[in-house]
């Protein structure tokens, strides 16, 4: 679930998906914004690897996986990258 199987893509990983967000994280936003980011097209009208069929409880949980993992946080209601060696 967390890192690519036999029976899950590499595209379905959790850490994948991950990084797919932390890519599109560059300022400050709500979690509905960053669906709304992953969910639509990009770069010549296909949608990254996190965004080809995933699911917002897909979504939710590699949210979760970062935040445990100290990749971003939450403050005053929007999702904000750590630089890394940052406490969350």
């Amino acid at each position: 679930m967390i890192l690519p199987s036999k029976h899950l893509p590499q595209e379905r990983a959790l850490l994948t998906v991950g990084a797919e967000l932390l890519t599109r994280l560059h300022q400050p936003m709500t979690v509905s914004a960053l669906w709304q980011k992953i969910a639509q097209p990009h770069d010549g009208g296909e949608a990254g690897a996190a965004g080809r069929s995933l699911s917002f409880d897909w979504f939710v949980l590699a949210l979760d996986l970062l935040y445990a993992l100290g990749a971003l946080h939450l403050r005053d209601g929007l999702l904000v990258r750590n630089a890394p060696g940052d406490a969350a």
